[in-house]
């Protein structure tokens, strides 16, 4: 069927639309598709999630707009497609509710061919409600933050999302492949129907395959066309290898079938189109992970869905650059937490060459806050779950399901275990070409009042492992697994290989600052396949999860465990994100994840700072947290006081000179908790400070930190200089705060004031800074450490767009940009 964007021209209002009248009443305000209308909202330090959501509160906004229904398509099938629409979501045509959907995270379709008028414009309202506080445990944001589509075709057509094609073997010459098309008959009569798919090598014009199947559909029904093809010298998919294909389908109606075909000369054909990477996997406990018989270990992160300055906001832009960033670091894998992620995502990831983890859910029947998806799903699970499968089973970067995160019923409450093998049954039945798995914790929830009694009740405690009750407890919720995702159970995997020795064990959820001493064994046991940072990309919600604290050990108030930490009792108003993540929200690499990339291999040297005010002082990290170290080495009325410098580095031995002279060489520590680091403690004075690694006696590479002059002027540089005026397209600004000598002064805040010219807005801006009350909407902001990103999204105009950016005593500077049709 065709697809047509609507994201152009809504009336977005606040409040519950139920009357044609509402719309005289309340103008609205136009926007532009994908929408998040909650991170325009002032945050409050009343918001009834509080850190949970990062201060913002929820409520009832609607959408409207009126849409023309051609009279040449009365005899065609009409509907909306939604990638995802934020939260108990209705949809109205004229006034009529036809439509409900709960999960705001799920793929849905709306048939719409007996409600609308053809032949004039019809009224497309959807209300949204996401007032259900606290309805989630991160931020949702609100809205049609992932657009809608008008689609229509033929009343014999390919059921959206029902093209599913996959691989079946890979041999030295060939690729054999299977598909499935699901084929929808909206008429009162039996018709044939001709099913034609052609795989195109993208970027290439020529077929290099093609087959065909003629098949009966039942009137008012469906049915499923079974092809089966081969390619000859496949380009096979994997991260460092995306070659895809181009998969596209015909479906010719042939005619009405009674005893015999009456053949329709009409030649009505259905086309749709969609991507497809050859590529196999399969897991065991011997070989590992495998793609394409080669083994693969995933170094993964956990994503969640917002997208930083833009709120919930997802295109494929902003999808495409997380993902480079990602890959940039070593990465090769996300785990979309805890819920499906958008198209765009998945998009990038096939086009990009990134593994995902694609998961369904973080709750099931029994709830996590009092709003969230428990209410409904004992009535939408297997809707919603059938629909998310069905979107993402072609994409060649889905290489596992997850049917959910630390699910309560994970030892046998609410019928857990029955429950778990229903629901990867279903995946099953969808998709049998990928392994299923579940994020699972340690029991500090989910067993009954008499086993919970005694086990310690902090998130993801892990003192009570010492005993098998996990693992007897959890068995039988395995049953339908194919790979057993462990959060934060790294201590139990040797014991409990010996207990399951064919068990497939993933590190589904991890600490960020225990990578170094937990990847070497990953690496050296083929039934651990990977390991999932929490998180790779810093998000709203969450508040604080991750917290650096310097302590002196006499104050009595002063936190003593990283319990302590936790965002409901330390992380009060304006907490706004997690801050516990390889990359902040505008995508600054943070030294966690500098980190991360020399675990991984990197060869790059890091050298950061400690804040002089720290020394001497215990330094508490929540599970979460990751030491607060800074490029900064500008500490003024710390002069001649001790300092400590941190070098990441996976050489033999790191030197550093301050100001040229050295001040010492020392290996690189191997041990527990940072192995590939080592410390400095010099005394603190201006200049320069550079720390070289060596290998074999020989520079490896380096890494410098410059104290900064007082802030003398504004550089902005723009990642791209073209964007296309699709109303998608968007163009990331840094904006650096600098000295006369053009180096970056970390220390200065100051207010700055984006202004835009041309077809285009400021769609966002904002810094890095973990603790804020300002709105990204707005066109002033703060810089933090000297850095904040302005994000301009295209109109549907070509033209030329300006930006300045402004300061109080700075020059202003500006960017001259294109919109191009």
């Amino acid at each position: 069927m065709i697809e047509i964007s609507l994201d152009e021209k809504w009336t977005f209002r606040r409040g519950f639309l139920d009357s044609i009248s509402m719309l005289k009443d309340d103008p609205g305000e136009e926007v532009n598709l994908p929408h998040d209308g909650m991170i325009d909202t002032q945050v409050t330090k009343d918001a009834p999630a509080g850190p949970d959501s990062g201060y913002f509160t929820g409520g009832l906004s609607n959408y409207t707009k009126m849409v023309f229904i051609p009279d040449e398509w009365k005899d065609d099938c009409v509907g909306l497609k939604f990638d995802g629409a934020m939260m108990n979501a209705t949809v109205d045509i004229n006034g009529s509710r036809v439509a409900l959907q709960h999960n705001g995270y799920m793929p849905f379709y709306v048939d719409l061919t007996n409600y609308v008028t053809y032949g004039t414009s019809n009224r497309v309202t959807i209300n949204v409600n996401t007032s259900m506080q606290p309805n989630s445990r991160w931020y949702t944001g609100s809205g049609l933050y992932r657009g809608v589509n008008l689609v229509h075709g033929p009343r014999i057509h390919a059921v959206p999302d029902g093209v599913f094609i996959y691989t079946k073997e890979i041999t030295d010459e060939y690729a054999f492949l299977n598909a499935e098309v699901e084929v929808c008959n909206s008429t009162m009569e039996d018709h044939l129907a001709q099913v034609t798919l052609e795989l195109i090598p993208e970027g290439d014009e020529q077929a290099v395959s093609v087959t065909k199947q003629a098949l009966q559909v039942a009137h008012a029904g469906t049915g499923t066309a079974r092809l089966a093809l081969h390619v000859k010298n496949p380009k096979l998919w994997d991260a460092d290898h995306p070659n895809l294909y181009r998969v596209i389908v015909s479906v010719m109606d042939m005619g009405v079938y009674r005893t015999h075909l009456i053949a329709d000369n009409d030649g009505n054909v259905d086309r749709t189109e969609t991507v497809f990477g050859i590529r196999t996997v399969s897991a065991d406990s011997v070989r590992g992970l495998l793609i394409n018989g080669k083994s693969v270990k995933l170094k993964g992160g956990c994503l969640h869905h917002d997208n930083g300055l833009l709120g919930s906001v997802t295109t494929y832009g902003t999808e495409a650059r997380k993902v480079r960033k990602l890959k940039e670091i070593g990465f090769n894998a996300i785990r979309t937490a805890h819920n499906p992620p958008s198209k765009f995502l998945v998009e990038a990831c096939d086009r990009l060459g990134m593994y995902i983890f694609d998961e369904a859910f973080d709750a099931w029947f029994i709830g996590k806050r009092g709003g969230d998806y428990h209410q409904f799903f004992e009535s939408d699970w297997e809707k919603d779950l059938t629909a998310f499968i069905k979107r993402d089973r072609t994409h060649p970067s889905v290489i596992m399901w997850s049917t959910g995160n630390e699910i309560p019923e994970r030892g046998g409450i609410g019928n857990g275990y029955l429950r778990a093998d229903q629901i990867a049954g279903r995946i099953h039945a969808l998709d049998s070409t990928r392994p299923v798995s579940n994020g699972i914790c340690s029991l500090w929830a989910g067993l009954d009042d008499e086993l919970a009694e005694g086990q310690n009740q902090a998130q993801n405690a892990g003192d009570g492992l010492h005993s098998n009750l996990w693992e007897t407890a959890t068995e039988p919720f395995t049953n339908g697994l194919d790979i057993v995702g462990y959060n934060y159970m790294e201590d139990l995997y040797e014991r409990d290989h010996e207990m399951f020795p064919e068990r497939v064990i993933l590190g589904s959820e991890n600490f960020p600052q225990e990578i170094g001493f937990r990847w070497p064994f990953v690496e050296s046991h083929p039934y651990v396949i990977g390991d999932f940072t929490w998180t790779a990309w810093d998000y709203i919600g969450e508040a604080g999860i991750g917290k650096a604290a310097y302590i002196d050990e006499n104050d009595p108030n002063a936190p003593k465990t990283p319990w302590d930490l936790m965002p409901m009792t330390a992380s009060p108003y304006p907490w706004r994100t997690a801050n516990d993540a390889d990359f902040d929200i505008t995508g600054g690499l943070l030294p966690q994840g500098a980190y991360r990339s020399v675990v991984w291999g990197s060869d790059r040297t890091y050298l950061y700072s400690m804040d002089p005010s720290t020394y001497g002082k215990k330094e508490l990290l929540s599970m979460w947290g990751f030491p607060a170290a800074q490029k900064n080495w500008n500490y003024d009325g710390y002069e001649g006081k001790p300092v400590e410098l941190v070098v990441y580095s996976g050489a033999e031995e790191v030197e550093v000179l301050i100001n040229g002279e050295s001040i010492g060489k020392k290996p690189v520590g191997q041990e527990r908790p940072f192995p590939k680091s080592v410390k400095f403690e010099t005394a603190y004075r201006a200049g320069r400070i550079e720390a070289v690694s060596y290998r074999d006696g020989r520079e490896v590479s380096r890494d410098e930190l410059v104290t900064a002059g007082a802030p003398a002027q504004i550089r902005i540089t723009a990642e791209k200089t073209e964007m296309c005026a699709d109303g998608h397209d968007l163009i990331y600004v840094g904006v650096e705060i600098l000295d006369s000598a053009g180096i970056i002064n970390p220390v200065e805040n100051v207010k700055l004031t984006a202004k835009i010219s041309g077809p285009a807005y400021l769609a966002g801006f904002g810094s890095g800074n973990p603790v804020t009350d300002e709105k990204y909407s707005d066109d002033t902001t703060v810089t933090y450490r000297g850095k904040a990103t302005a994000i301009i999204r295209s109109a549907y105009e070509s033209g030329i767009i300006k930006l300045t950016v402004s300061a109080d005593g700075f020059e202003p500077v500006e960017v001259n940009l294109n919109a191009r049709s």
